[in-house]
């Protein structure tokens, strides 16, 4: 670590913090099922219309066998996770889907 940070901007970094919800996309069972690419596609379209909307504000596909993704969603648990429960891929059985609410802080990006 070559960045000396203080206890002050610690703090005013934690006082900064607002409240988001993390999806955390798990490969499910019937992942390989007869029709899976056309239902992925699905998923994936409904995904990038979310993150278009502000839904998302971060959404990163994972390159696993058992973790197929991870989004950072503007809205509340409950009605983040009722808007995963309706995805094509989680209602097909093929991803399973955990929401957890988080913190983190506003104008964080991935670098580009």
């Amino acid at each position: 670590m070559s960045t000396t940070v203080t206890d002050e901007q610690i703090r005013q970094l934690a006082e900064s913090a607002k409240p988001y919800s993390v999806a955390i996309l798990r490969w499910g069972p019937q992942r390989h099922r007869d029709g899976a690419e056309a239902i992925e596609l699905e998923h994936q379209r409904r995904m990038v219309s979310l993150r278009a909307d502000g839904v998302i504000a971060i959404l990163c596909p994972v390159l696993s066998d058992t973790t197929a993704g991870i989004a950072i969603m503007t809205v509340p648990p409950d009605e983040a996770q009722h808007l995963m429960d309706a995805d094509p891929c989680v209602q097909a059985d093929m991803i399973l889907c955990e929401v957890h609410p988080c913190l983190s802080f506003p104008g964080d990006t991935l670098p580009s």
